[in-house]
């Protein structure tokens, strides 16, 4: 990444974090003078990505509204690894007592199950859904000495060269590795997949010319793509991005219904109870509606939309039915 596209997503991420606490404030003024019997201690926030990614973002935003209004400290721990399962486990095995979050995505909740053959938790059963966060779409960014300017122009070359093109993603059974897996099947075309560690590993393959293609996270690519060093040829949601309204998606240049999207949810522990859930979520609306968050998320790429534990439930469910189909389509499988 070069240190303009560097310089942009700092200054983004530090705009929002500011956005953040800004808020923080404001709840604080108005909070009620009572202690309420929740929280009495510092609560965490794990995320299973490394920092300044999607998830980092929304968990810092998060912690530092609710540091101000709540009077407790809220801290946000990496654990990345193993595709999301690490933080994920510690979770799971944690107290239901509201001390302990996840910022769950996609992968986590929907793919994994489907993926890796042996689990130490049931990504449904064992967490309480606390609300939605905020969605991203994924972006094919190519190298853009490739030589195609569009969708129709890459299936072209990939069908007169099977298997010769590469598509590299942040790690088998992301959600950007199924992108490019469900690209496959609606294009009818072989690809090679190149799974990397993360984003920070992909990147420089990506810009050198060893691999040919990337999907990422639009949030994460748009310096990049502003920037000029990659070119983007589509986004993965059904209508374009308010955050890049100049990039089709793949589905109106002929890929009908492909759609697919990182999402990021706020969870607990499962048996957590009621009335934590309950304020968990009103806190998290309260944040995330807030228009100059709102606002700066969006121009980032992230699109929030916060809402109840039950939608986000069905989400859930529904994301697990369609993704495993993909996984055991696509054959991938972690031992």
């Amino acid at each position: 990444m070069t240190l303009r596209s560097f310089t942009v997503a700092k200054c983004f991420f530090a705009t929002v974090l500011m956005m953040g606490l800004l808020l923080g404030q404001e709840a604080n003024a108005q909070s009620p003078s009572n202690t309420p019997t929740w929280p009495k201690q510092a609560i965490r926030i794990i995320v299973t990505f490394t920092p300044g990614g999607a998830p980092d973002i929304l968990a810092r935003v998060l912690a530092q509204s609710w540091q101000e209004s709540l009077g407790v400290p809220v801290l946000v721990e990496n654990r990345p690894g193993y595709g999301g399962n690490i933080g994920a486990e510690v979770v799971a095995k944690s107290d239901p007592d509201g001390y302990t979050l996840l910022i769950g995505t996609v992968g986590i909740h929907a793919i994994n199950g489907a993926l890796y053959d042996k689990m130490s938790y049931d990504p449904i059963k064992d967490f309480t859904p606390i609300s939605f966060l905020a969605s991203t779409p994924n972006v094919l960014i190519v190298n853009k000495h490739l030589g195609v300017n569009n969708v129709h122009d890459l299936i072209e070359l990939a069908k007169a060269k099977p298997n010769q093109l590469t598509f590299g993603s942040s790690g088998i059974g992301t959600s950007l590795h199924m992108s490019g897996e469900l690209f496959k099947e609606i294009a009818g075309v072989q690809m090679r997949h190149i799974p990397y560690k993360g984003r920070a590993q992909s990147l420089p393959d990506l810009l050198s010319g060893r691999i040919s293609m990337l999907f990422d996270n639009l949030s994460s690519s748009l310096p990049l793509i502003k920037a000029g060093e990659v070119q983007a040829l589509g986004v993965t949601t059904l209508k374009r991005s308010p955050a890049a309204p100049d990039i089709p998606t793949l589905a109106e240049q002929g890929l009908h219904g492909f759609e697919a999207t990182s999402w990021f949810s706020l969870m607990a522990p499962a048996n957590l109870p009621s009335s934590i859930q309950k304020r968990l979520n009103t806190l998290t609306r309260q944040t995330l509606n807030h228009p100059q968050v709102r606002n700066r998320l969006l121009e980032g790429g992230l699109e929030p939309a916060p809402g109840s534990p039950q939608d986000l439930a069905k989400l859930i469910q529904a994301e697990t039915n369609k993704w495993s189909r993909i996984v055991h389509q696509s054959g991938a499988k972690v031992e």
